[in-house]
């Protein structure tokens, strides 16, 4: 059964914690699919960022690391068929 994982990614304070959060991205980025940031303006404090993830162990990895992040919150959804 193929999995399709999409992560949520919000970011408080997006100066502060961008540079950490693109971290993350750039060591599991043969694990992103797509990805597609969310802003209610370029000046936006907050952000979102959607994720289509593979199905591996690193993805788990990298969400538990940026949940790990003050500021972040991370929420999944998974669908198979």
């Amino acid at each position: 059964m193929e999995k399709h994982i999409i992560v949520g990614v919000h970011i408080v304070d997006r100066e502060k914690h961008a540079v950490k959060v693109q971290e993350i991205f750039t060591e599991n980025g043969t694990q992103i699919k797509t990805r597609l940031g969310l802003h209610d303006d370029i000046c936006s404090s907050n952000g979102l960022i959607l994720l289509e993830m593979q199905d591996t162990n690193e993805t788990s990895q990298m969400i538990h690391k940026l949940g790990a992040i003050d500021g972040v919150d991370c929420k999944t959804m998974i669908f198979s068929h």
